[in-house]
């Protein structure tokens, strides 16, 4: 099977990255979904009634990055942190699943804000621990 270039850079950027940065990415992509089933939403999906399809799957695609990072946490490293960042995504998951069955654009925006200051977090984060002489050094577990 011919692999095209775009496809083997996207898996060799995931395979290379360090821990911090797949989270940094899983983020990225949440927030990249949320958007997408806002800008359809606000296409009316009375006028447009196949971007209903496409609302789910772009929903759904958040709820299953949000599930991603649950499984990642490390609540033996990561405490009340990582307790806390649980709940967070289970509240998530759980606004997604009701904001996609109402189709409402505003709890999705919520949702997407949220994620988006997550996702500033751990970019500071992770130029904390690659300033300190890269995250693979002991004591620093950003994973999740």
């Amino acid at each position: 099977m011919i692999q095209s270039p775009l496809t083997a850079y996207k898996e060799t950027r995931v395979r290379t990255a360090s821990p911090g940065q797949l989270i940094i990415m899983l983020y990225n992509e949440a927030v990249k979904q949320c958007d997408t089933a806002m800008e359809l939403l606000e296409a009316n999906l009375k006028e447009k009634p196949q971007h209903i399809e496409q609302v789910n799957k772009a929903v759904n695609k958040v709820q299953d990055i949000v599930t991603e990072l649950m499984a990642s946490l490390d609540f033996e490293a990561g405490g009340d942190i990582a307790k806390d960042l649980f709940s967070l995504y289970v509240y998530f998951n759980r606004e997604l699943m009701e904001a996609n069955i109402a189709k409402d654009r505003k709890r999705i925006g919520s949702i997407r804000n949220m994620l988006d200051e997550l996702r500033g977090a751990w970019v500071q984060a992770a130029a904390q621990t690659q300033g300190a002489g890269g995250e693979g050094q002991s004591g620093v577990n950003i994973a999740g």
